[in-house]
């Protein structure tokens, strides 16, 4: 969208938040960049320069906006909807791979080379890879360094940063001021970024600890770092989900408590929690959902926590929290196509704003999904749990529900038959599958997703709607389609779709956002996925209760 100077003017001058994080403004005669929602006065349509991404506003000298905070919008739903090498790339990056690795390694992983994947994402984002890597350092690091008493070394250390110097010099450039600068200025006016991590840290096992602030988080005020009793090693760290209203939460979350295996996952009532397994370690992460006493337009944000024997993880950790909930969307887009059949339309009227339940580890719900081919969806929960307490690693949980990570492929291509007990042809598939994630299988966030679907089809035992399942959960295709899906086919049956070779045809009409089509068909269901143990109201929605 910033290659359209007109259209990114009249979001700009109506402050549509619609857009928060599709493009940023660059302003010539101050020098800033700022979300198209800024409350501060609009510019000069020729002081405007538009920009994909901030780190693209770095490049040419911007510093971000003080006012609007542009880093805690919401992600651009392009990098989750386009399955080419600049948006594999981005989606890498934001998963912190180049904290871990290089520009080569990261090129090598998309299969060209660090010269051409250059070009390519200058020619697409406005900056390298490098460059988008610093952005979200930066961002991570103010973050941290507003909202908690983390000495600098360690936030410099936990944002990805391989030096004290750069850290300060990385700041420098994008905020226009040093990291003690920025610490004495939210200390003093209580101003915070308000997006991706929150304003308390805690449970950090290091001698960096002090007595307990009485700022208040609301006001995003600092506050300390303090042991957590009984959790040593963790690092918990409050989380703030931005995301672009509306959103429906009952499936999406009833999904996930529906399918959830004992000891990896749980739901408290108002939480949704479940084991990570990160790349310096693991974690916990729990997603809450707010009380509400009827419908708000104002719900932009969900609250979670994570709990990290790693700092370093706190970028993976965010991204995959996002990831799983698909807070990145942007639903009015995606409703605008889907309402235009007249068979869906009043599906989406109804509920505006579905999300597709994903996932945090795209390994786990491969396998996760073979398992529960052609048994319930209780049923599949108890096996897989059985499974999990056999093969996987044990892990403690400060609040004690917790008990397990679900275990890596090489557990499951190890496994013997005294433990993988299942039906021949499905014991026999898990393994191909967990063998071949051990070859190479690519199924992460810059996995290609023909290949992906190509190889997923050639392993035995997988057929046609766990392949699509794979990639509509694990790799974030929004046309992935279920066509042979027994919840699909009821639904279809009802809204007057009398053959599959009908549902095909008519399913053109919903292309690119067939994943979503499936989500509004299931809920014409009864089953289990639809809800919650404790239903509660969709968020974000213009209508009023």
């Amino acid at each position: 969208m910033h290659r359209d100077h007109a259209a990114c003017v009249r979001a700009v001058r109506t402050r549509d938040a619609r857009y928060d994080g599709q493009f940023i403004t660059g302003v010539t005669s101050t020098g800033i960049y700022c979300r198209p929602s800024c409350p501060a006065r609009t510019p000069s349509p020729t002081n405007m320069r538009f920009y994909p991404t901030a780190a693209a506003a770095h490049r040419d000298g911007f510093r971000a906006c003080k006012r609007c905070l542009p880093d805690a919008s919401p992600g651009s739903p392009e990098w989750n909807v386009r399955a080419d090498v600049a948006a594999r790339a981005v989606r890498l990056i934001r998963d912190g791979l180049l904290d871990r690795a290089g520009v080569p390694e990261l090129a090598a992983s998309l299969g060209y080379s660090p010269r051409h994947l250059e070009r390519v994402m200058r020619a697409e984002i406005g900056t390298g890879p490098l460059g988008l890597a610093r952005a979200q350092r930066a961002q991570t690091a103010r973050t941290l360094i507003e909202r908690t008493r983390l000495p600098l070394s360690e936030i410099a250390w936990a944002s990805g940063f391989g030096s004290i110097r750069t850290f300060n010099e990385v700041v420098q450039a994008v905020y226009g001021a040093s990291p003690r600068q920025l610490r004495a200025r939210a200390e003093t006016t209580g101003q915070g970024t308000g997006g991706g991590v929150s304003t308390r840290v805690t449970g950090l096992a290091s001698a960096h600890t002090t007595s307990e602030s009485s700022s208040s988080f609301s006001t995003g005020g600092l506050l300390s770092v303090r042991e957590q009793p009984g959790a040593p090693g963790y690092t918990e760290v409050p989380v703030r989900l931005p995301f672009r209203p509306p959103i429906e939460p009952r499936q999406l979350f009833g999904h996930l408590v529906a399918t959830a295996v004992p000891g990896v996952e749980e739901w408290t009532g108002d939480a949704y929690r479940r084991t990570l397994r990160l790349p310096h370690g693991h974690g916990i992460l729990a997603v809450h959902l707010p009380s509400l006493d009827g419908r708000r337009a104002d719900a932009r944000h969900l609250d979670g926590t994570l709990h990290l024997a790693d700092l370093r993880d706190l970028t993976a950790g965010v991204q995959r929290a996002r990831w799983l909930l698909d807070l990145d969307a942007d639903p009015l887009r995606i409703d605008a196509v889907l309402a235009s059949d007249p068979l869906l339309e009043p599906l989406v009227a109804g509920a505006p704003g579905r999300r597709i339940p994903r996932t945090v580890d795209p390994d786990e719900l491969a396998i996760r999904i073979v398992l529960g081919q052609q048994v319930s969806t209780a049923a599949a929960r108890t096996v897989t749990g059985r499974l999990v307490a056999a093969l996987g690693e044990k892990i403690e949980d400060p609040e004690g529900g917790l008990t397990h990570l679900f275990p890596g492929p090489s557990a499951w291509a190890g496994a013997g038959d005294d433990v993988l007990r299942l039906p021949m042809t499905r014991a026999r598939a898990v393994r191909a599958l967990a063998g071949a994630l051990e070859e190479g299988l690519d199924l992460g966030p810059g996995a290609d997703w023909a290949v992906a679907r190509e190889a997923l089809a050639g392993i035995p035992g997988i057929g046609a709607w766990t392949v699509e399942g794979i990639v509509m959960r694990a790799l974030g295709d929004p046309d992935a389609f279920v066509a042979t899906d027994l919840g699909v086919g009821r639904a279809a049956t009802g809204l007057g779709i009398a053959t599959p070779r009908a549902l095909a045809d008519r399913a053109e009409r919903w292309r690119p956002w067939r994943a979503y089509a499936v989500q509004h068909l299931w809920a014409t269901g009864t089953h289990p996925i639809n809800d919650l143990p404790d239903p509660r109201p969709p968020l974000g929605s213009e209508e009023i209760s």
